[in-house]
């Protein structure tokens, strides 16, 4: 709570201790390009860690709770082999329900690579048999091995395969875009402390001159301090404008569940790149703190 006292009284200012800092200048464009970069990074990154999330769920829940059944059967067996493949399914403890794909369906299927034309009913395609469960679920073991003595052709896929890499997939490219977040706040750190270095060396003379009327390196260090976080403020809020505007610009999500199309922000998520100024501001204000206390113990 002190600390944010601190940082509020830092807002109101004082008019002579802010002659002390250049108002323009080499270090006020690289203070402001900085944050105005690194607020415009980072909302791409938030975008990037709540669109993964957003699709790793999406993903988790559509197979989750189905698996898919191939059946290979030579073409007069094939009716018969689904036929008894269906009641296995239908005996079997935590399956909802089994259902046989229509011609239609498995053309859909494969339409991203052959086209909406194929002839599937005259081609030697497995029959697909969607199952979907309920409750706790069926037992994979256990009903491999009935299928396997009843309908020697059948195949059964739970989808664990694809189901289990993509949360993978998805759980690294989230601590990814974290990684990205702080790294984005190490940068706009080490840039805030080289402006801030820049403009007290280029200000020693002011500042002997201070310490001889009998100002202290605190009263001269929140001068700095104010005048750099409030240059911070600013610029991360610029970049954090034009990131929020880009990532609207992007294309919507489909409904095949793209993740290059579902980068945008939802609901209430717009909401989360007004934190990013904020947090600029934060960072701005220790960098500065810990090179203006550093520097001045340094020039006394």
């Amino acid at each position: 709570m002190e600390r944010l006292r601190r940082m509020l009284g830092l807002m109101a200012g004082d008019p002579q201790a802010d002659r002390v800092v250049p108002p323009t200048g080499f270090t006020a464009r690289l203070t402001v390009l900085s944050a105005a970069a690194m607020a415009f990074l980072a909302v791409f990154a938030l975008a990037m860690s709540l669109a993964t999330g957003r699709l790793a769920d999406r993903w988790s829940q559509e197979l989750a709770r189905t698996s898919t059944l191939r059946i290979s059967a030579p073409a007069d067996q094939m009716q018969a082999q689904t036929r008894a493949a269906v009641e296995v399914l239908q005996t079997t403890p935590g399956v909802a329900e089994a259902r046989p794909l229509t011609a239609d369906e498995q053309r859909a299927l494969l339409d991203p690579w052959f086209g909406p034309d194929l002839p599937v009913e005259t081609l030697p395609i497995p029959k697909l048999v969607e199952i979907v469960e309920e409750g706790a679920g069926y037992d994979p073991a256990g009903l491999r091995a009935r299928l396997q003595a009843e309908v020697p052709g059948a195949v059964l896929d739970d989808h664990g395969r694809w189901r289990d890499p993509l949360l993978r997939a998805a759980g690294r490219l989230r601590l990814l875009a974290g990684v990205s977040m702080g790294l984005i706040a190490l940068t706009m750190a080490a840039m805030i402390t080289l402006a801030a270095n820049a403009a007290l060396a280029a200000n020693a003379q002011v500042i002997r001159v201070l310490r001889l009327v009998g100002a202290r390196d605190t009263y001269i260090a929140r001068a700095f301090v104010r005048r750099f976080t409030l240059r911070a403020l600013s610029g991360a809020a610029a970049g954090t404008l034009l990131g929020a505007l880009a990532v609207w610009a992007l294309p919507e999500a489909d409904v095949a569940g793209g993740f290059l199309t579902g980068l945008g922000f939802q609901g209430w998520h717009w909401l989360q790149p007004l934190l990013i100024p904020l947090l600029a501001a934060l960072v701005a204000f220790f960098a500065t703190r810990q090179a203006a206390l550093r520097s001045l113990k340094e020039q006394s």
